[in-house]
């Protein structure tokens, strides 16, 4: 039995996951999916150049694509599959891996997701910090105290609408240990940036669209809210890791935990561990970069851990 990880938004690059669109569940995904979004999502991976690729909304579509695909695939294939979990835009694709939603559900849900987060990031200008070797205590500590600095020189953040409001800095993703990411305004991560250089703690800015799994992303939660409560979801029929709370996805909360999810920490680590805990070992990556992968060995390097992310890479895990 495994869990698989499903990818979120990163990693990706030009001709991504190529070698798999011949792959009759990926094939079949690709053009569920192609249809629904209206985007021909097989030529963006054979011609997609490194900027329209890097769209959040071309990169999210593919990586999505390609994480639905890859798990049909596994499954079709025999892989026991015990539980789903997903990295922020990943839980999306675990709605439709675990039977909460169709593919052609899930897609429209990521079309109204991304596109309302595009716009919260167009109506107030964010960033994202992620920390090297710090724990959650420093980290809220180094928000404390860049937000307290900015109050005390009385800065303030101008909405699009005209309006003046507080900064915003939180804890955004809870990846592994010693890496955790900050999410806000621009000007708190900026100040966040320099606190951490006076205590020589590492840190890397991210190259983001805005402040996401942060308050600013408020107005696409609301849209997000308003189109959940149009859908049908059903109840998990293999289990899938919530990234709010790290417990199992309940149908009947599915509106309210997607839309906090885009406003509230990524509680990825946390999800490993409540599935390491539950006597979980083996772990595969479904979709690209390798990130989830990685993140495994820092988690628990006792863990069996995979991923897919071509053909050879698919082949492999059935050899023997």
């Amino acid at each position: 039995m495994a869990v698989l990880l499903c990818s979120g938004q990163g990693a990706q690059k030009p001709h991504m996951g190529e070698s798999l669109l011949e792959v009759p569940e990926v094939a079949e995904v690709f053009a569920r999916a192609s249809k629904i979004l209206n985007l021909n999502l097989p030529d963006l991976v054979r011609n997609g150049s490194e900027e329209d690729i890097n769209n959040t909304f071309n990169a999210q579509a593919l990586i999505m694509a390609l994480s639905v695909g890859i798990g049909h695939a596994l499954e079709t294939r025999g892989l026991a599959v015990d539980a789903v979990i997903g990295f922020s835009l990943g839980e999306i694709s675990g709605l439709a891996l675990s039977g909460v939603l169709s593919v052609e559900d899930a897609f429209s849900l990521l079309n109204v997701r991304a596109h309302s987060m595009d716009e919260a990031c167009a109506k107030r200008a964010g960033g994202m910090l992620a920390l090297l070797g710090a724990d959650e205590e420093a980290a809220r500590e180094i928000c404390e105290t860049a937000l307290a600095a900015g109050k005390e020189a009385g800065v303030q953040i101008t909405d699009a609408c005209g309006s003046a409001q507080s900064e915003v800095l939180v804890p955004a993703n809870y990846n592994c240990p010693g890496q955790i990411v900050l999410s806000g305004d621009v000007s708190a991560i900026e100040r966040a940036q320099e606190l951490c250089k006076e205590r020589k703690m590492r840190c890397t800015r991210l190259a983001t669209a805005g402040a996401f799994h942060s308050p600013l992303m408020q107005s696409a939660s609301d849209e997000v809210r308003e189109f959940c409560a149009t859908l049908s979801f059903s109840e998990p029929r293999i289990p899938l890791i919530c990234n709010t709370d790290a417990q199992p996805f309940v149908a009947a909360e599915a509106t309210d935990r997607l839309a906090k999810q885009i406003i509230s920490p990524v509680r990825y680590e946390q999800g490993v561990r409540y599935l390491i805990d539950a006597g979980n070992t083996e772990f595969v990556e479904a979709g690209f970069g390798g990130v989830l992968f990685n993140m495994m060995k820092r988690i628990d390097k006792t863990v069996a851990r995979h991923k897919v992310s071509n053909l050879d890479e698919l082949n492999a895990l059935f050899e023997d």
